[in-house]
């Protein structure tokens, strides 16, 4: 598979890497240059470049990479979380991906070994969301512990560090990180309150959830 290696394919999914990159500064997912994105189009990888702030990224500052990591396009380096993007490329069928290093989220990361499922939307995701154990940013062995955190999920938590979501589309790997965020924010709202334990939902619950959401929305 594989698109050619040109600025027709690949431009406006770089529009839209950059639009989902600032939305996650935006919308305070991310602070500075912390947090990355990429997407995939046929064999290549678009991803956000390291240390640069995504207000200051236009059209001309395309960064591409193969599978292997070679970058193929572009005069600034990809970002240095690349091993983590390329391994969830290698071992999923994720179209796109989304880190970051949202509070609500991190500070769960620094609590528990699993979110506990306080909430349906757990479903979507694929069921109750795993920390990854700590490893130095943008190494191959954080990728590793990302990886054992994913399998069954689209979603998962970096101990000390933040957020790793993918999809099939831009959108919904950033809306899988949104939701994520929320669930954090909730359960850690919930827990805070002396005296009082937050129920939480069951295997069979989050199964008849993942059945439901199959027909949720327009068709």
């Amino acid at each position: 598979m594989g698109e050619p290696n040109d600025s027709a394919a690949t431009a406006p999914a770089w529009a839209e890497l950059i639009a989902t990159a600032r939305r996650t500064a935006d919308e305070g997912l991310v602070v500075g240059t912390s947090g990355n994105v990429s997407v995939r189009v046929g064999d290549l990888v678009l991803v956000t470049p390291s240390g640069v702030p995504y207000e200051r990224l236009g059209p001309g500052d395309t960064v591409t990479v193969d599978l292997t990591g070679r970058q193929l396009t572009g005069t600034l380096r990809p970002t240095s979380e690349l091993p983590m993007h390329l391994a969830v490329y290698r071992h999923t069928d994720a179209r796109a991906v989304v880190h970051t290093h949202a509070v609500h989220a991190t500070a769960v990361s620094t609590l528990v070994t699993e979110l506990p499922p306080v909430h349906y939307m757990t479903a979507t995701l694929g069921g109750p969301v795993r920390v990854a154990p700590y490893a130095l940013y943008g190494t191959e062995e954080l990728a590793a512990n990302m990886l054992r955190a994913l399998d069954g999920r689209t979603g998962c938590l970096l101990q000390n560090h933040g957020t790793v979501t993918y999809g099939a589309t831009l959108s919904q790997a950033y809306d899988r990180t949104a939701q994520l965020e929320w669930m954090c924010r909730l359960w850690l709202a919930a827990s805070s309150v002396p005296g009082r334990t937050p129920s939480l939902l069951s295997a069979a619950d989050l199964g008849r959830a993942a059945e439901q959401f199959r027909g949720y929305g327009q068709h």
